[in-house]
């Protein structure tokens, strides 16, 4: 019986192995990926611009309302903290001036600062459904 589990187990494996990362497939894009494609932006451009959006979201909004905002965005903690390492986020960013101040010290041309809110938003609104868009396009002054 014993061995009969084990080649179970072991025919089993790589479909269930297929079936997670298929899952994690199946979700909205990388949200990195998909601004360092759309805007052109480096990976740490991205990331640090991601976590100083949350930051200003994690400003404006009520804890339960921020939670549904960074539940979209796998590893949202990771990004409000590199926004940080990366010296973009000093203190509160408090609106969008203060956001777009962020973005420049990223590198990041106001002309491509001016796209990359809309283009946050739009991800998160994509991938965590029109109310959650709306929650932070509110956040971020949008």
């Amino acid at each position: 019986m014993k061995k009969r589990l084990f080649v179970l187990g072991v025919l089993l494996l790589p479909v269930l192995c297929s079936c997670s990362s298929m899952s994690s497939m199946g979700k909205a894009p990388d949200i990195v990926s998909s601004l360092t494609k759309s805007l052109g932006v480096t990976e740490n451009q991205a990331a640090g611009g991601v976590g100083s959006v949350l930051t200003l979201a994690q400003e404006k909004l009520v804890a339960g309302d921020f939670d549904k905002v960074a539940a979209v965005i796998p590893g949202s903690q990771k990004y409000l903290d590199m926004a940080k390492s990366l010296g973009a986020v000093t203190g509160p960013v408090g609106n969008a001036a203060g956001l777009n101040s962020a973005l420049g010290k990223l590198g990041i041309s106001p002309s491509t600062a001016s796209k990359f809110v809309p283009a946050v938003t739009d991800f998160v609104g994509k991938a965590g459904g029109a109310d959650v868009g709306k929650l932070l396009g509110s956040a971020l002054g949008g």
